[in-house]
């Protein structure tokens, strides 16, 4: 990590709790809740891979709504929810630890970016509403290239905007498929393992395994 000129979030999952919307509705929804924010957001994923290799594009936003269609249907969640959930998901509550450690990283003076799935409008506002919005020197979208992480394409954004290689790069995901993803593209990833989950067989494996991102002050 001594060669580390940028450092690279994702977002979703990463820095911001992506269940946070249907636990604010969990006296709404009972205590299926839990099992039907995970299947909203494993259909949402599933949904950004299948475009992707479809060639279907469809932008972050209006595959957050196709997923949550399903997902509501699946567990017969009342429909009047919808709008609810919906505008819940565009103001996603951070994990506990994320604004001081990037208030930390940004005192070390490196570059700090997001490099997300979600469109320029729902990031921006994302990190807008939770005081975020100095920390940042760029929040990149795969809108810039129209297709999903884990294609390479994605991972080549920041390396063309500031001209540094592969593995000045530290990228932090919790997601299990990007961290793989960015890891054979080149860069240092970090996998943040927040639940306790077994990494995948993905022909990469992480140096570093932290469980929140207040553990990679120790690495940095």
């Amino acid at each position: 990590m001594k060669n580390i000129k940028a450092i690279i979030f994702d977002a979703y999952g990463t820095l911001f709790d992506v269940n946070s919307a249907a636990e604010k509705c969990k006296d709404k929804i009972g205590n299926k809740w839990e099992g039907f924010a995970n299947y909203w957001r494993t259909t949402q994923l599933e949904y950004t891979w299948l475009r992707s290799l479809m060639r279907r594009h469809k932008d972050f936003w209006q595959v957050t709504e196709d997923s949550l269609d399903k997902s509501m249907k699946a567990y017969e969640i009342d429909t009047s929810l919808r709008n609810e959930l919906l505008n819940l998901y565009k103001i996603l509550t951070p994990f506990k630890e994320v604004p001081q450690v990037l208030k930390s990283l940004k005192e070390k003076d490196l570059t700090l970016a997001i490099l997300s799935n979600g469109t320029p409008t729902l990031l921006n506002q994302l990190v807008k509403n939770n005081n975020l919005e100095k920390i940042f020197d760029d929040i990149f979208s795969i809108e810039e290239v129209g297709i999903y992480k884990p294609d390479f394409k994605v991972y080549d954004i920041p390396i063309n905007k500031y001209q540094i290689q592969k593995n000045e790069v530290a990228f932090l995901s919790a997601n299990t498929w990007d961290v793989s993803g960015g890891g054979n593209y080149g860069y240092n990833s970090v996998w943040v393992n927040r639940n306790n989950s077994t990494f995948d067989n993905l022909d990469f494996a992480p140096k570093h395994q932290i469980k929140d991102l207040s553990k990679f002050l120790d690495i940095i």
